[in-house]
């Protein structure tokens, strides 16, 4: 293969930077998982990810691990009511919602991120994953890279793989390109279900996305019962500092629900009560879809990094693990005659199903930021049922 004899470092822990290093050792690689969490418990982990048939359980397939993501998903937790701001509902698959059915090509079966993540951690070697390594710079050495971590430590590498997310430091040593910011913001908050007793005795462990004023409310239930929950909503790239907000007052973010959500039922102030602090504000980005770079021999890049796209269309994640599936057989085939042109032919695939996936996003987006995002969503969704 053109990776044997040849040191790999994986620059990111998430799913798909574990995905990677799990199939990248059923074929011998020597890989290593550089990852700036202290351990695997230093952070909270976000919502949970739904998968999807042709692409992040594809990956979970191929690394010989789908029978113990059926013994960590979520049953049940896909199950969606979609409501207007008064909190009526329009839209209720909890008991229309066919059985778990893996292998049907709508099935998106939902797994917590802490679950996926434990769940890659423990198929990977020992000592795979190297933790407190925060990423600083690195420089060229022979024919690879000599990578500098925060900690003082550095490292070698043949080949470097860039998964360190959105604001991938490594990105640039790559290409200059930049994402560009899409014009919605997403306000990040989570309470747990004691707190918030009347939501959670609407959502019954799935996912309630909520459509009024051009804004949304979308929430998903985590294995914990906590709910984590998003305001998202249209406005100005400088708006976390232009708002005068403090993020981790309660009664500050409160006021401010109340005032920019104006006709939305009381019902969804107890979200914004009781949330733990502080609430964050994610600035949606995207990057260009017609992104191109000279592909190099010893340096590539998977999800966000490669290809940041809004979460309108579920597919984040999802492209992310794929990345990893299709990164793997490229570097392990025989059909090319050196790592560059294997490289070669993964980003441009992958530069083009992104796109595709991009747009779809960001056009997902726009209609849930509309003036008939309730009507249009309940169309979208009438139809995805009935096609499938």
């Amino acid at each position: 293969m053109l990776i044997d004899n040849k040191s790999i470092a994986i620059v990111g822990g998430g799913p798909a930077g574990l995905t990677l290093a799990r199939l990248l050792q059923l074929k011998g690689a020597d890989v290593k998982v550089y990852e700036r969490d202290f351990n695997k418990n230093a952070r909270v982990q976000g919502s949970p990810l739904d998968m999807h048939e042709d692409s992040g359980l594809a990956a979970i397939r191929k690394a010989e691990l789908l029978e113990e993501f059926k013994k960590t998903f979520r049953p049940g937790a896909d199950r969606m009511l979609i409501m207007n701001e008064k909190a009526e509902i329009f839209f209720n698959d909890h008991e229309t919602k066919p059985e778990e059915d893996f292998g049907h090509e709508h099935f998106r079966p939902e797994i917590d991120r802490g679950p996926l993540r434990n769940m890659l951690l423990e198929s990977l070697h020992p000592e795979t994953v190297v933790w407190d390594s925060h990423f600083l710079t690195m420089e060229r050495q022979n024919e690879g890279w000599l990578l500098h971590f925060k900690n003082g430590t550095s490292e070698y590498a043949d080949l470097v793989i860039a998964s360190d997310g959105a604001n991938s430091k490594i990105r640039p040593y790559l290409t200059d390109i930049k994402p560009i910011y899409s014009g919605i913001i997403m306000l990040e908050g989570s309470a747990s279900k004691e707190k918030a007793p009347q939501i959670d005795a609407i959502i019954k462990g799935g996912k309630i996305m909520a459509f009024g004023n051009t804004k949304n409310i979308l929430l998903g239930q985590k294995g914990n019962g906590d709910l984590g929950f998003y305001a998202s909503f249209k406005a100005d790239e400088n708006w976390p500092a232009d708002s005068g907000l403090d993020f981790s007052d309660h009664s500050q973010v409160l006021n401010w629900f109340k005032t920019e959500y104006s006709g939305w039922s009381p019902i969804w102030d107890e979200l914004f009560e009781n949330a733990v602090t502080p609430f964050i504000p994610r600035l949606i980005y995207s990057m260009p879809s017609d992104q191109t770079w000279e592909a190099q021999p010893n340096l590539t890049l998977i999800g966000d990094a490669a290809h940041v796209m809004p979460p309108f269309a579920g597919e984040g994640a999802n492209m992310a693990m794929l990345d990893a599936l299709e990164l793997s057989e490229y570097l392990t085939s025989n059909n090319y005659s050196t790592l560059q042109d294997a490289i070669s032919g993964y980003e441009h695939h992958m530069r083009k199903r992104a796109a595709i996936s991009t747009q779809e996003s960001l056009e997902n987006g726009e209609r849930m930021h509309s003036e008939k995002s309730l009507a249009t969503m309940l169309d979208f969704f009438n139809g995805h049922l009935t096609s499938s």
